[in-house]
């Protein structure tokens, strides 16, 4: 869990109260588990949930973008995996080197020269370390690749092939500095990434694989969703484990906050219906785990208590949005159905002038028609003279590098549109055919200009200014 919303700074009260662990209450929290997470399988408003089974042939291989995301998330799997004796392993795609405000707290003065974050860097992988030890982890079993924090989105989205690597926010490196780390020195790219996710899931041969959710409002989490996504497509035939991502930041989630470890974690009300879940019942033994290990990560603890103890709960949850077939042309699927009552509650993290300017994605539709793929984007209200919107759309062809494959970003603006390649702006006005009303873009792209791909991975997101207002999940449209 980083406190940093693709730009935002989360806020959250540093305190939080223990509640006594006595015999009465492990009753308690055991019976109230069984009748609560009953209650929300059988809820007509969600999809029935399906209980999280591991098995002994198992190998567990658990995706963390953060060191803590791996406890808030997947506890209860970890100790499980470790109590049966089923191979595990943790890998964390950044040291958590660029949190400001947990540092402020922890160091009590701001960490901003470069070999002070790389400290703070070692201070968070040593938590990890002692937080998984809690739950059986031994250090064998943890990978730490190195990535920056803040910037592994920035890497998918614009550095790969010619592009040259990302550079670090505070430790101001474009490459792994610590010498630690699964592979010191590789370069901050897209391709790197990939090479280093798939050498470890060739060579661990997971079956089951955890991994942050594609819905998540932290650019690193979407990041590392996505990386492991082409990293499986390019293994293909050879590894076929299942996908189980797990939500850590969402608008107003969960909820309530603080330590509530007698209610199951349900999923946001925006994905009734859209997602089917697994769920990871917790014992009162697993809970008291799972709440001494986050107390480990005592930097990350010491700033925002209240939000990581939210995830203390009956359960563990995970889903994805299946992807979505285009096989028939001129058939429209709804991407983002009406938004309506999600759009009148505003991201925590706003401030008044960016709630006045507030715009949200209401509807997103595609179809195929004849050669090309179409995107109807319906807004909230019209987008103010400030007011921006990125529409992301990468292709996947297999048999062909996916650092040479197209990765389009649209831009527009209250008037005009421009369209890059990466960093690379395109001249594509006469290719790409745009409609725009007061409260719509209609979008038509040809296939042809993606190197007509087998699967598509797109994202809509509105702004002001560089300040992200509105986050709609990365999808996968398969052709």
């Amino acid at each position: 869990m980083d406190m940093y919303r693709t730009g935002r700074l989360y806020t959250a009260a540093t305190a939080a109260k223990k509640i006594a662990h006595s015999c009465a209450w492990a009753v308690f929290i055991a019976l109230a588990a069984c009748c609560t997470m009953g209650s929300f399988m059988t809820n007509g408003n969600l999809p029935r949930q399906d209980t999280l089974h591991l098995r002994q042939e198992d190998r567990i291989l658990i995706l963390a973008p953060h060191p803590d995301d791996e406890i808030l998330g997947c506890a209860g799997v970890v100790e499980q995996a470790k109590k049966m004796g089923i191979p595990l392993k943790i890998v964390f795609l950044t040291y958590g080197d660029n949190n400001q405000w947990s540092f402020l707290v922890y160091r009590k003065h701001p960490v901003v020269m470069p070999k002070a974050a790389e400290a703070m860097g070692m201070i968070r992988h040593d938590e990890a370390l002692k937080a998984d030890d809690s739950l059986g982890v031994t250090p064998d079993e943890a990978v730490f690749l190195g990535y920056p924090d803040f910037r592994t989105f920035e890497i998918w989205s614009a550095r790969w092939g010619n592009s040259p690597p990302a550079k670090s926010m505070l430790t101001e490196a474009r490459a792994v500095p610590y010498d630690n780390a699964f592979r010191p020195g590789a370069p901050y790219k897209g391709e790197e990434i990939e090479a280093d996710l798939k050498a470890i899931i060739k060579a661990f041969k997971p079956t089951k694989i955890f991994v942050s959710h594609p819905a998540d409002h932290n650019g690193d989490h979407q990041a590392l969703y996505l990386f492991t996504r082409v990293a499986l497509w390019d293994l293909g035939e050879e590894i076929k484990p299942r996908l189980y991502p797990y939500l850590i930041h969402f608008k107003k989630w969960p909820l309530p906050r603080g330590y509530h470890p007698a209610r199951p974690l349900l999923p946001p009300d925006f994905f009734a219906g859209k997602i089917p879940w697994d769920t990871l019942p917790l014992d009162a033994d697993q809970v008291v785990l799972k709440h001494k290990a986050i107390k480990l990560h005592r930097s990350q603890y010491r700033s925002s208590a209240q939000y990581l103890l939210s995830f203390i709960r009956a359960n563990e949850l995970f889903g994805d949005f299946p992807a979505v077939a285009l096989t028939q042309k001129k058939v429209s699927f709804a991407l983002v159905p009406s938004r309506d009552e999600e759009l009148r509650e505003f991201p925590e993290e706003l401030v008044d002038q960016e709630r006045a300017s507030f715009v949200g994605v209401k509807e997103e539709y595609v179809s195929r028609e004849d050669d090309s793929i179409v995107f109807s984007i319906r807004f909230s209200k019209p987008l103010g003279k400030e007011v921006g919107v990125s529409l992301f759309i990468f292709g996947y062809k297999r048999g062909i590098l996916f650092e040479a494959m197209p990765k389009l970003h649209l831009k527009f603006g209250s008037l005009g549109f421009l369209v890059l390649d990466q960093k690379r702006r395109l001249r594509a006005h006469n290719i790409i055919q745009v409609v725009r009303r007061a409260k719509e873009i209609t979008i038509r792209v040809p296939l042809s200009l993606l190197q007509n791909p087998d699967k598509i991975l797109i994202n809509t997101t509105t702004y002001l200014g560089n300040v992200p207002l509105d986050v709609v999940s990365w999808r996968i449209i398969e052709l």
